[in-house]
């Protein structure tokens, strides 16, 4: 398929001394085809590793591209010895590879049956054999071995089930009873559709097919499990099914025998990974303040798997770091990695001495949204990245680490090339509170015109990692601008009260860390203080949207997937629950900071030129917000333009439509802050 030049849809409103919309599609596109290119065929990105027992190899998800359309084909692919083979081929993606405990199988998810409805295969990785397979009603989401190698874990949605923001919204596709598409969507105010469920697969015949069984209880929705020893499970879990109700899920034992349930442990956070050791004996599970579903980074507890919700659970020290991922090495070890400040930290915990130790602390990385590694009793395993460091697949042995495969090509070698550096900063913001953050520049002594690029989260954070994680600030940095990633409070890496401190205060003091951000960068020379500009997704949307009803001195604004009006977002959007605990008040006094927080409410206070982006399919920020505000904005005579995307959700990830919105961007920062040499 060969994506046109110029899509017949693409116009915007071209400054007359610039490049028109047209050419800068052109040259947005001709970026992506320098960077994808090179590595068309071939794996150029990998994700979710999971190492070998014996430590000697990683299997993962590669990314393959042929062409600028979609998001990639994923392959499971095995690295070892510096090459990445690729195992699976054919139809549909493959995806999440799992040895069993001796090495000799390999588990992994594929959809080739029927897009999007993903189901279990089990290899040979000597061979590539597919030697098993295992078919339920609904998607797998996740699976893993039990400690004996004998059975499978996994966790199935059900078709229509909510996806997380992070992954993009949307719902569980996969169902082979297709809706005509005159048929309407339905809601009611019963739970009946979207169920999370826990399954064992066991007992393959003589073919490889896996028996399988359903084992939690109807009316129980897992959103994660592990297995507990031989006989039981550990589920996150609740009463309902929408995305909301992961907020308010408590931590359960799940007996594989009956299903019948005991309830270890309640909280007023959030749960998120949960592992218990080999034996079943002892579980961790990390416990933060969360926004955003698989965004969880916090505390680690650990529980006995018999104990009741009264009983106490052990706080373990790891020293400040917001655990982000853990795994059970053997009966008395735990790994554990996270964020302390703008720092990776990677470490054990040995339950014989109650002690946690640091193995690797860097301002490099591992893994996606948050830190994340596959630990074993020979090394733990993952993704390692920098803002100058292509993504690698690494194992950390002890406090060594080496390099399994280099994905290195030479399009990473271009987008390095155009990136500029990545620095470290930190401010005071104006109560005395150290804010940190990241600043990406193109060479030079500055100042340059500023984008300020607020994440989304609220709780989250940036660190050193490839690209920022976008692909707006290498394009911005290419062009000259300087973009500032700040980590305001609310954001993880520095602890519980840290992120806390933006519980009830959405769009409070937050709001001064980001300002005073650019306040530090202009006395220093960096800032260009006639060319500010703002952008962001999600909370960020919300931020980009509200800062411009604070403070006038925004030459450009472009909020994504934004929050504009709390009353109607609680009401339209699947995570209700989010808005109330964050705002810590009620959406029906109308009244409040539901008010006194939303961007709609100020729109007379903007003189900033804005542009949003938004997606059909987002149902955690859905693109009404986003109407409500441009069709404000044009009322109140400020210049307005919005593009929404029909096939995205919660934000734009699929090509062509990424080289459109990168474009668009592009633009509109030109037309209203370009730099001097633009052009």
């Amino acid at each position: 398929m060969e994506i046109p030049l110029i899509p017949d849809h693409f116009a915007t409103a071209d400054d007359a001394s610039g490049p028109s919309a047209a050419d800068r599609f052109a040259a947005v596109e001709e970026h992506f085809r320098k960077v994808y290119e090179p590595a068309f065929g071939a794996v150029g990105s990998a994700a979710d590793p999971h190492i070998r027992p014996d430590g000697a190899a990683v299997a993962c998800t590669g990314t393959i591209f042929t062409e600028l359309v979609g998001t990639g084909t994923t392959r499971v692919c095995l690295a070892e010895a510096g090459r990445v083979r690729i195992l699976t081929e054919g139809a549909g993606n493959q995806r999440l590879p799992r040895f069993s405990p001796d090495g000799t199988r390999l588990a992994y998810l594929s959809d080739a049956e029927r897009t999007g409805d993903f189901q279990v295969e089990v290899l040979d990785p000597a061979t590539g054999a597919r030697i098993g397979r295992a078919r339920v009603p609904g998607m797998v989401e996740y699976l893993s071995w039990s400690p004996d190698g004998t059975r499978l874990l996994l966790g199935v949605a059900a078709y229509g089930a909510d996806l997380s923001g992070g992954q993009g919204s949307g719902t569980v596709t996969g169902t082979a009873d297709e809706a005509p598409a005159w048929a309407p969507e339905v809601f009611t105010d019963l739970a009946e559709d979207g169920w999370r469920s826990a399954w064992v697969a066991e007992r393959p015949d003589e073919s490889g097919e896996f028996a399988v069984r359903q084992v939690s209880r109807p009316g129980t929705n897992v959103w994660n499990s592990c297995w507990a020893g031989p006989d039981a499970l550990i589920c996150v879990a609740g009463a309902a099914p929408g995305e909301e109700s992961w907020y308010v899920a408590d931590l359960r034992r799940i007996a594989l025998a009956d299903g019948a349930e005991t309830v270890l442990r309640t909280s007023d956070r959030q749960f998120g990974p949960v592992s218990a050791s080999p034996s079943g004996r002892t579980v961790a599970v990390v416990e933060a303040l969360c926004s955003d579903r698989l965004l969880e980074a916090g505390d680690v507890l650990l529980l006995s798997a018999r104990q009741t919700p009264d009983d106490d659970a052990v706080r373990v020290d790891t020293n400040g770091v917001d655990v982000t991922t853990i795994g059970w090495i053997d009966e008395d070890r735990l790994g554990w990695a996270g964020l302390h400040g703008l720092h990776t930290v990677v470490g054990e915990y040995r339950r014989d001495t109650d002690r946690a130790t640091e193995l690797w602390r860097s301002d490099e990385t591992f893994g996606a949204r948050y830190p994340e590694l596959s630990f074993s009793a020979h090394g733990h395993a993952g993704v390692r990245h920098s803002y100058r460091r292509h993504p690698e697949l690494a194992i950390l042995d002890g406090h060594v680490i080496r390099t399994v495969a280099d994905l290195t090509h030479p399009g990473a070698d271009h987008l390095t090339e155009i990136a500029g550096t990545a620095e470290a900063v930190t401010w005071t913001a104006p109560d005395g509170l150290e804010i940190q953050g990241i600043v990406c520049r193109p060479a030079g002594p500055g100042p340059f015109p500023l984008v300020v690029h607020v994440h989304g989260g609220p709780v989250w954070s940036y660190r050193n990692c490839w690209s920022m994680m976008y692909p707006y600030t290498p394009l911005l940095v290419d062009r000259g601008y300087a973009v500032l990633h700040p980590n305001p409070r609310g954001s993880s890496g520095r602890g519980q009260r840290f992120a806390e401190a933006v519980f009830g205060d959405m769009g409070g003091a937050d709001t001064y860390d980001i300002l005073s951000g650019i306040d530090a960068l202009v006395a220093r020379g960096v800032a260009d203080p006639d060319r500010i500009g703002v952008m962001g997704g999600s909370y960020g949307g919300f931020m980009s949207a509200w800062l411009t009803t604070r403070d006038q001195r925004f030459a450009a604004s472009v909020p994504m997937s934004p929050v504009t009006d709390w009353i109607s977002q609680h009401h339209t959007s699947n995570i209700p629950y989010f808005d109330r605990i964050f705002l810590n008040d009620e959406p029906l006094s109308y009244t409040g900071r539901y008010v006194e927080r939303s961007p709609l409410r100020f729109v007379s206070q903007v003189r900033t030129p804005t542009f949003q982006t938004a997606g059909v399919r987002d149902r955690c920020t859905p693109p009404g917000q986003a109407l409500e505000f441009h069709r404000a904005l044009v009322e109140a005579g400020v210049e307005s333009a919005l593009a929404v995307y029909p096939q995205e959700g919660h934000g734009v990830r699929a090509f062509p439509a990424l080289i459109d919105h990168c474009a668009r961007i592009l633009g509109w920062f030109e037309k209203h802050m370009a730099p001097p040499t633009a052009g």
